[in-house]
């Protein structure tokens, strides 16, 4: 029986026990916000060591977090060497994140249940990306049981900070040193390898102008109707942005989004106050720089055509892009042959207009792409919606894919 063959049938066999590894994470709430992210890494490092895996716990400062806006965030990096303590061969770090929106109305099962329906394991972060905790470990244990490397290294990391950007979960892991990979897998789903993603720039607008008595307006300056003059601006800028076309499969256009407006304070005073967020997804061939000049300037012109009105802008977030590294080769190359011999079907290399904390990787100078359980939209996932789930033969044979690719990046 081939190596290949052994990991397969290891999964197999213990497939049962991941997919309850995967409930127990599940049913361990990690909403963020607000971020109180602890409790899912302590409990996390307990289900490892009964798998006889150690995982360093490296908590952020609490006070960092706190001005970050979150409550608490334990990062985790589970280290296996082989040989002679890892020497000659790659270091494989397996990234996914426990950190997740929260759940919303609309689920018809328990958000935090790890209830099994029809085949699939329902919950908050069942798809994105627990599910990947659990492909991840159990990739690992499979490889370390019937296929052990002779040399080299594979890390877990399994961080808490992927949905306000990742400064704080892979990025201070990377800045304070504490990692240093040749290679990484970020959690993804399983029928593409993802090798590029869009840029994100989040900003809070606020905007000014003077409350007063609705009998007598005129005495007041309106701050919803110089909001909307600003929001007719940024939506004009939508029709503009799709006229711009990426070169990268499965990426098309810049777009924008207001996903959040707030303001006034009764409905008889003219608003004094309105405060609105914007998510402005950046394609690759994209300079963030300009970007953001770009759009403070519509934001700064069209509140100029309101007499009285004043903005303040505030950024929450600049995500850059994810841009393939060319060492990034020997990932695509073995999850591409070994996803086809799994899944029957070939598995395409492309981008993605999501982002994620991969960039951080890239901007080290370490080759990453996207690859791991879950179906072939982001939309049949439902991630981000009520009834997220993962679908259990995805699991299977993503962990799989992922085993087998460590075995010929260790070999």
């Amino acid at each position: 029986m081939t190596d290949y063959a052994k990991l397969d049938a290891w999964i197999d066999a213990h497939f049962d026990e991941e997919v309850r590894f995967l409930q127990q994470l599940v049913q361990v709430p990690t909403d963020t916000p607000p971020g109180n992210n602890a409790p899912h890494a302590e409990r996390t490092a307990e289900l490892l060591k009964d798998f006889g895996l150690d995982a360093e716990k490296h908590a952020v400062p609490a006070q960092e977090v706190k001005d970050y806006g979150l409550e608490s965030i334990t990062n985790l990096i589970v280290r296996r060497k082989y040989g002679k303590d890892g020497d000659g061969g790659r270091t494989v770090a397996l990234n996914a994140h426990g950190d997740v929106v929260p759940p919303g109305e609309g689920w018809t099962h328990d958000p935090y249940g790890g209830e099994i329906a029809d085949g699939s394991l329902y919950g908050r972060a069942a798809a994105v990306s627990k599910s990947d905790f659990a492909s991840f470990t159990f990739a690992l244990r499979a490889l370390e049981a019937v296929a052990r490397p002779a040399k080299g290294a594979v890390e877990l990391h399994f961080t808490y900070d992927e949905e306000f950007g990742g400064i704080l979960g892979p990025g201070w892991l990377l800045k304070q040193g504490l990692t240093r990979p040749d290679l990484m897998i970020a959690a993804g789903f399983s029928y593409e390898v993802v090798t590029a993603h869009n840029g994100c720039l989040q900003m809070e607008v606020t905007v000014h102008g003077k409350m007063a008595h609705a009998a007598i307006p005129t005495t007041g300056i309106d701050a919803l109707q110089g909001a909307v003059k600003i929001l007719n601006a940024l939506y004009a800028q939508n029709t503009l942005y799709q006229q711009v076309t990426s070169k990268v499969e499965g990426i098309t256009h810049p777009y924008l989004n207001v996903g959040r407006i707030e303001g006034g304070t009764n409905t008889n005073v003219v608003p004094g106050k309105v405060v609105f967020k914007l998510d402005r997804r950046m394609i690759p061939e994209e300079n963030p720089v300009e970007v953001e000049a770009t759009i403070r300037k519509v934001i700064a012109d069209a509140a100029a055509e309101s007499t009285g009105i004043t903005v303040e802008i505030k950024r929450l977030l600049l995500a850059n892009s994810m841009k393939p590294l060319a060492g990034n080769k020997p990932l695509v190359d073995a999850i591409q042959k070994h996803g086809q011999q799994v899944f029957g079907e070939p598995i395409k290399a492309m981008g993605t207009p999501l982002y994620t904390d991969v960039r951080l990787y890239g901007e080290a100078g370490i080759p990453g792409v996207i690859y791991g359980a879950g179906p072939r939209t982001v939309l049949e996932s439902h991630a981000k919606r009520s009834d997220e789930r993962v679908v259990l033969e995805d699991l299977r044979r993503a962990t799989k894919v992922i085993a087998r690719t460590l075995s010929d990046l260790l070999a």
